[in-house]
């Protein structure tokens, strides 16, 4: 069985095996330590009955008024336990955290190219808002679709009305 649990310091020496992806951004130490002291709630893990992270999800709330949002930084599942609904689990978890801290909707940057994921957040009823160009900086040709999901405090769904043209990272609020 499957444990959700709150991401730990220790975690960080655990999680090769999830980052070891193409797909999934790596960060350094520091920036994970940033978000789980300052976002403690929305850092957590899937962990096998073997104690085996199998995936995590970190997060964080920001913005202000009518754009006070939960955002996800990062979701990854190793590849040996995908396809079992952990990534939807953490996603649920995360959207529960945002609605309790009041938050009009939750989003997310994925890959223009990982069609995968878009399709999984599109099965989680998340919608394209807005493309960014050149949104990684480490693939200056590959842009981003920033992606939402209104929460029961918009009530008139204004975080999710699409943008019709593209914006830079800049640009971002």
């Amino acid at each position: 069985m499957t444990t959700l649990r709150p991401f730990t310091c220790d975690d960080m020496f655990r999680f090769n095996n999830v980052n070891l992806d193409p797909l999934t951004e790596t960060y350094g130490l520091s920036f994970y330590l940033q978000y789980l002291a300052h976002w403690p709630e929305y850092f957590q893990v899937a962990e096998s009955p073997t104690g085996v992270l199998m995936g995590y999800i970190m997060g964080k709330a920001e913005g202000h008024a009518e754009n006070w949002h939960g955002h996800v930084t990062a979701l990854t599942v190793a590849p040996e336990y995908r396809r079992l609904g952990l990534a939807a689990k953490l996603m649920s978890g995360l959207e529960e955290i945002s609605e309790k801290k009041h938050s009009f909707f939750v989003d997310l940057f994925v890959r223009v190219s990982n069609k995968v994921a878009i399709e999984m957040y599109k099965q989680l009823n998340y919608i394209v808002y807005r493309r960014v160009l050149e949104y990684y900086s480490g693939d200056p040709d590959e842009d981003a679709f920033d992606m939402r999901k209104a929460l029961s405090r918009d009530v008139e769904m204004k975080s999710i009305i699409p943008l019709q043209h593209p914006v830079r990272p800049e640009d971002i609020e």
